[in-house]
């Protein structure tokens, strides 16, 4: 009965949605052009040409097309070098007629701001003990500050400490950043012909946005610091529980930085208030930058039926997106999320990061495709990533078989 009551609450939402979005993207009557996205293509011709080689060139009448997607971890590079590297992005989806899918990450990868995160070497650069206030606590205080992390995206990495996501130094470094890169795409999507607006898919904001879950932390972690890295836990997360999720729960700093707490029991709703403010303050800087709402995507994490954290997915800047993974052949069935678009207002929403895991027929993969792409509000599904679907045939034939190839 429950999932009948949510599948009539996003009935009803859909049916309340825009049909028709400005910017010379609207394909047939009703139906805006969508993309399938292979994500974490390098800059180069090459990676592009392997694109058009494999689906074919995207024609006018295409009504789902194929494009990339790339990232951009502004933390974790220079600032020219986060220009240049969006600059040559920009240039080669016109040279091909590829639409492109920006990810601006300030979130995952900070390697290159330590005057941001060091707060513990003071033989490493950017050392200042103020810097305790930019990554996440264990406790109330600035001494139960966190220096490392763990992150498993296939296996268990060390990673730098979690962001204070709510700092108003973190916040600002994102800022300046984002001021820097966004300008650039905005000025590039203006000047494109009106037939060639579709080039930008979307601009997405968040990578999994979450606290202690890609970036998660160990009882007495600061103790292992200098150990080998063999001698690490192993046990990793249990999603489910909240919110330590099964190791030592973070997000201290986060939340009285915003002021919903300072004493007591850290609870699950104001991690899901730090992330939710996190990804509307980007999705409003976007905004301002000149990019419109359509084009702009959340991506939220949520690894457990209920959680409250796929609510902090959906703004009034922005559209709403999630991973999907256990349901990548049907988005719909995750019905967490699928509660949480019933709440928003966008025009559109995506499958921002996808991936039909094992070895599937093309059968299954272009099955799960459709279903994916089945609610003409989807606006793209986000495949995670080239490097590991170039070489599935199955995977190749589904997407062509999709695209009309």
């Amino acid at each position: 009965m429950k999932n009948i009551f949510i599948v009539c609450l996003l009935l009803c939402s859909f049916c309340s949605r825009k049909t028709v979005v400005p910017g010379g993207d609207q394909g047939a009557k009703d139906h805006p052009v969508q993309y399938i996205i292979v994500n974490g293509i390098e800059p180069t011709p090459q990676a592009f040409e392997e694109i058009v080689g494999a689906f074919g060139a995207n024609s006018d009448h295409r009504t789902i097309k194929i494009g990339a997607g790339f990232i951009i971890s502004y933390l974790n590079m220079t600032p020219d070098a986060a220009a240049d590297r969006l600059k040559t992005f920009l240039s080669l989806s016109v040279q091909y007629d590829v639409p492109i899918v920006i990810q601006l990450d300030g979130e995952q990868w900070w390697e290159a701001r330590p005057d941001l995160w060091n707060w513990w070497d003071p033989n490493m650069p950017g050392y200042n003990q103020e810097n305790r206030k930019n990554v996440e606590w264990t406790g109330w205080v600035p001494d139960s500050a966190v220096k490392i992390g763990w992150r498993n995206w296939g296996r268990q990495i060390r990673v730098l400490p979690m962001p204070n996501l709510m700092s108003p130094v973190y916040r600002d470094a994102c800022h300046k950043e984002m001021d820097r890169l966004v300008p650039i795409i905005a000025s590039w999507w203006t000047a494109l012909p009106e037939g060639k607006k579709d080039l930008l898919a979307a601009v997405k904001v968040g990578w999994e946005s979450a606290i202690g879950v890609n970036n998660w932390y160990y009882p007495n972690g600061n103790a292992l610091l200098n150990q080998p890295e063999s001698g690490d836990p192993q046990y990793g997360l249990k999603p489910g529980l909240l919110p330590d999720r099964g190791v030592e729960a973070i997000g201290y700093a986060a939340t009285k930085t915003l002021g919903l707490a300072d004493s007591g029991a850290l609870k699950e709703a104001y991690l899901t208030e730090v992330v939710r403010r996190h990804l509307e303050d980007l999705s409003k800087r976007l905004v301002d930058g000149g990019i419109p709402r359509e084009r702009i995507f959340t991506h939220c994490g949520g690894w457990s039926a209920g959680e409250s954290l796929y609510s902090a997915a959906v703004n009034k800047y922005s559209c709403p997106g999630w991973s999907f993974y256990q349901y990548a052949s049907d988005p719909a069935q995750d019905t967490t999320a699928m509660h949480a678009l019933a709440k928003s207002d966008a025009p559109y929403w995506a499958a921002v990061e996808w991936l039909l895991q094992g070895e599937r027929p093309a059968q299954e993969w272009e099955a799960a495709i459709r279903h994916t792409l089945a609610d003409h509000h989807a606006r793209f599904m986000n495949i995670y990533n080239w490097s590991g679907i170039k070489g599935v045939p199955a995977a190749i034939q589904a997407i062509g078989g999709v695209v009309g190839n």
